[in-house]
């Protein structure tokens, strides 16, 4: 299949997710808790999603139904959980530095260890060429302005991000080879849908733990009034919009291909943490930026 059939919406994916994530950022400081602005935002898009999957689409129909529940268990729930503990530890660009290029060599291993698909020599350099970019972005001088410990902990959790986003994009495509072998179609928006029904259990328990044990504040109605344009942004950019483009492309092109392209959404998000959080990458961070992400594109290149 030509490479514009999945460029569209994989670019469409980019700049959603860019915007989503700056916004998930605001909502999280307005509201001083994360696991809060998460679970707000997946409930807004779980009752957008349904709409349209219940009206137009095709609802809980479909023989991948299984795996895209499980794409949306690991990659909504577990992986958006950590993101969302990573945000505040180290900000939207970094986060999102880390996340994305760790990302598509996190689903690489997995397909190799699940599918059996051996990485090329060029594949492990582009690998390591992301790696190194990485690093150079991420060199402790240029954060000095941060706790340590929150630095640490932002970059553990970053990690579990990936792997969790890397698990559901490859669950997400094993769906959809499966309905490929049995002449199945299915629309971004139902494929959304089922995914953060999987997910939105997740950020629920976790929610509802954190409260439990004493650690979930109750917020002001101002700190709601304030956050509310954010989680609106945040849902329909993300889990609504954005998602159904991101499973629009998984659709048509292999997942890692896809996620090289998704993993430029940190230069996607500069401008925007720049305007929104005053957050100004070092030169050192742009170029650490743009190796990785080039070393991204050579791993979707790379056979």
């Amino acid at each position: 299949m030509g490479i514009g059939a999945f460029m569209f919406p994989a670019i469409l994916t980019v700049f959603l997710w860019a915007t989503a994530v700056s916004c998930a950022h605001r909502s999280a400081k307005t509201l001083g808790s994360g696991s809060t602005a998460n679970v707000a935002r997946l409930t807004l898009g779980v009752l957008v999603l349904a709409l349209w999957a219940h009206s137009f689409g095709k609802g809980f129909s479909g023989s991948a139904l299984r795996w895209f529940l499980w794409s949306g268990f690991v990659g909504f729930g577990l992986g958006d959980l950590a993101l969302y503990e990573a945000l505040p530890r180290l900000g939207t660009r970094l986060t999102l530095l880390l996340t994305q290029c760790s990302t598509t060599i996190f689903a690489a291993l997995i397909e190799w260890l699940w599918l059996g698909t051996m990485l090329s020599a060029a594949q492990m350099g582009a690998a390591m060429l992301v790696l190194t970019g990485v690093a150079l972005a991420l060199a402790p001088q240029d954060h000095a302005h941060r706790e340590r410990r929150a630095f640490w902990s932002g970059m553990g959790f970053s990690v579990l991000a990936a792997l969790g986003q890397a698990g559901g994009a490859v669950l997400s495509r094993k769906g959809y080879l499966l309905m490929q072998a049995t002449g199945e179609t299915l629309d971004g928006g139902t494929a959304a849908y089922q995914r953060i029904v999987g997910g939105v259990g997740v950020a629920l328990v976790f929610f509802l733990w954190l409260r439990w044990r004493g650690n979930g504040a109750e917020m002001a109605r101002g700190a709601w009034r304030k956050a509310a344009p954010w989680i609106t942004v945040n849902a329909l950019s993300g889990p609504v919009i954005g998602v159904a483009c991101f499973q629009w492309a998984l659709a048509t092109a292999p997942s890692g291909v896809v996620l090289a392209i998704v993993a430029t959404q940190p230069l996607a998000v500069m401008p925007l943490a720049y305007v929104l959080e005053g957050d100004r990458p070092s030169v050192r961070s742009l170029i650490g930026g743009a190796v990785a992400v080039a070393g991204v594109a050579a791993l979707a290149l790379a056979r």
